[in-house]
Parts: structure tokens; sequence; C-alpha cells
């Protein structure tokens, strides 16, 4: 597993949650990518990537799909509940 070389972004409060979650689950990020595009998100690996790191905003759209591929709530994403 690789670590992050460059610090966490300000372009969104999912990223790092995305990341733990997905870990958490034992998913790869090509994993998250195959889920996300049977939601409709066509993201690639750089986007992921930049998304997990807080250097890419996110879309409500995509915010919905990256849950249910997680399973985990909006508000968990969104840090509202533990």
């Amino acid at each position: 597993m690789r670590t992050r070389k460059q610090a966490l972004g300000d372009m969104n409060i999912i990223g790092a949650k995305v990341e733990q979650q997905r870990k958490a689950i034992g998913m790869k990020q090509k994993d998250l990518l195959a889920q996300l595009q049977i939601r409709g998100i066509d993201l690639n690996a750089s986007g992921l990537s930049k998304l997990e790191g807080q250097l890419r905003g996110v879309a409500d759209y995509e915010l919905k799909a990256i849950a249910e591929s997680l399973n985990v709530s909006l508000e968990w994403l969104l840090g509202c509940e533990e």
C-alpha cells in the first residue's frame, strides 16, 4: 500500500472518509471506480485519487453514488455522524 506523498487539500470534506472506509472494507480504488461506473459516475483513477486527497471537489450526484458504493450514509461522509 502506497502512502500519500502530498498533504491533504481543502477542496472537499469527504475525501479522507472515502479513503478510510474504502480501506476498512478492503476495497481497492479500481473496485470503487467500477462500483461508481455501475451507478453512472465516470471517474478515472486520477480523479478518485484527487478526491481522496481532497484536491478535487465532489458533485452531489457523485456523493450519493460514493455513499451507496461504500455502504455508508451521506451524513457519515459529511462528518455529521460517527
